[in-house]
């Protein structure tokens, strides 16, 4: 069995996050600008209450660039059941949930609040610097 961190100890920390009144375009142009597929959205006293991403604002950006359709706001978008990991669960559940389902990321939460984002590339990380190949048999 092989040792395996915390999503905490795995997680990036450089965390971006929107807000649910911001327009939606300035959020599009945030996740563009960051470089990253999606972002948690937060509301003024830090719960998490939704998530936007790329697939997300896709119908969105093909509507305001190719059809001069307005915006609006994030909450308009996001995507509200947000599915999180605890910063306990270990990296290799993550692994499994990653490669079982279509999410790319995942919020990391303690008591209630959002602290990190884990995305595949972070549990490819871990997994690969974990990974020993049996230098026997070579």
């Amino acid at each position: 069995m092989l040792a395996t961190k915390t999503a905490q100890e795995a997680m990036s920390r450089g965390l971006v996050t929107l807000h649910p009144e911001m327009d939606v375009l300035e959020a599009l142009r945030i996740l563009v600008e960051q470089r990253i597929s999606g972002a948690p959205v937060i509301d003024q006293v830090g719960n998490l209450v939704g998530i936007l991403t790329e697939r997300d604002c896709m119908l969105i950006a093909l509507g305001a660039g190719y059809h001069s359709e307005d915006g609006g706001r994030v909450a308009d978008f996001m995507s509200r059941d947000v599915v999180t990991v605890d910063a306990d669960t270990p990296v290799t559940e993550i692994a499994e949930r990653f490669a079982n389902t279509h999410y790319r990321r995942l919020p990391v939460v303690e008591r209630g609040r959002v602290i990190g984002i884990i995305n595949r590339r972070d549990v490819l990380k871990q997994l690969e610097a974990a990974w020993q190949p049996d230098r026997q048999r070579i």
